[in-house]
This record gives C-alpha cells, structure tokens and sequence, in this order.
C-alpha cells in the first residue's frame, strides 16, 4: 500500500504520465453503463420491448429485468462483429504493446463511429455540427464523438418510437373495437381493457409476436 501512495506521489515524469493514464482508463470504465446504453444498439432494442409491453397492456409482464436482459444479449448480437474489430485493432495491439494507450483509443473510436453513422439522421447530425459552428466532416473518422452520440441516441429514440407507434396500432384497433361492442350492449361501466386484454395476448400469441418484433429489430440493423 506505501508503495502504491508513493507511486502516485513521486513526482517523476514517467510516473506521472502513467498516473494520468491509468486514471483515464479508470473514467472510460465508469462510463461503460452510458457508453453501452448510448453507442450501441441497447436504446432502440430496450424501448421497442418496451412499447410491445405497454400495448399490450400486461402492467409488469414480462419483468423489467427480463427485458433489460433480453435487450443486453441482442445487443451483444448485433454489435458483435463491432465488438470484434475494436479487439483485432485496438485491444489486441494495445495488450501485446505494439501500439500506444492513445493509438488504441483512436483504433476504437473508428468501428464505434462507423456503426453509429450508418444509424445517425444527418438532421441530427447537423443540430449539433451547427450549434458549434462545425463544419461538416468529410469523413466519418473526423466526426467527434461529443457530437456524434447525442446524434446517434437522438436519431435511435425516434426510430424506435416509430416501431412503437407501428406495434400500438393493432391493439389499439382491437381496444376500439371491445369498446365499440360494450357500448353497444350498454355495459358502459365495465372497463374495456379489462376485456380486451385476453383477446390482445390470444392474438400476439397466434401471430408469434414476440418473434416478428425481435426479428424486425433485427433487420433494422
């Protein structure tokens, strides 16, 4: 323990630049939770599961915790082949020190960009170049990450919103329709989700819903 104090005390160069390195190390791992939730697939996967819950109209079924599960192993699947380059050409390197704690940050930063442009609106992408008086970059490599991430979580919450808004419209016709016939049969105080709720789980299950919903998550990437 003394000797860890004086490593950190010494006031010699070469410790000290470690020092700063490895207390930058140590802040990239504290962000990891908004670097996972923010620069991957997680958002879009976790609120789409989300709206499916909530059109369906089942409180708390499935779990939080099965679907913030479920969203993290889809996650891995999708940014797999992402996950794998920033290993070949960052981490790889960086552990059999033929490159620089630096190089291996930049060598990780471009397979992170490239996945997030190709899913990042350029409307959003503009907001924030404009707001600070950013030229447009040429390529994506030159795009900076403070700019680049709230675009990509931007543009990834409207997406999924969208794919909410198309999972609600079946349920909400079948809503309609229970109502319609309540009405009609002048059982008015008799609340229609009541009744509508073991025709809403009949029909996601007859169509496979849980399976066309991750599948269009899926292609979605």
């Amino acid at each position: 323990m003394t000797d860890f104090m004086q490593f950190f005390s010494d006031s010699n160069p070469t410790n000290i630049s470690t020092s700063i390195k490895l207390m930058l190390l140590l802040t990239v791992l504290s962000l990891a939770p908004a670097i996972l939730i923010l620069m991957t697939s997680f958002t879009r996967i976790v609120i789409v599961l989300s709206f499916v819950r909530t059109a369906l109209a089942t409180q708390q079924m499935p779990p939080n915790q099965v679907l913030v599960g479920l969203a993290l192993f889809l996650t891995f699947f999708i940014m797999a082949p992402t996950f794998q380059e920033i290993n070949k050409e960052a981490l790889t390197p960086l552990f059999n020190e033929e490159i620089s704690l630096d190089e291996a940050y930049e060598n990780a930063s471009v397979p992170i960009k490239q996945f997030m442009s190709k899913h990042t609106r350029q409307k959003d992408l503009d907001l924030f170049l404009k707001y600070n008086d950013v030229e447009r970059p040429e390529t994506v490599e030159e795009i900076p990450l403070t700019m680049l991430v709230p675009a990509y979580a931007l543009s990834e919450i409207k997406t999924a919103f969208q794919m909410g808004f198309m999972i609600f419209i079946p349920f909400l016709v079948m809503d309609m329709i229970v109502a319609s016939v309540l009405m009609s049969m002048g059982m008015m105080m008799l609340p229609p989700v009541m009744i509508s709720l073991p025709f809403k789980i009949l029909l996601f299950i007859l169509v496979d819903g849980w399976y066309l919903v991750i599948q269009s998550l899926l292609q979605s990437y």
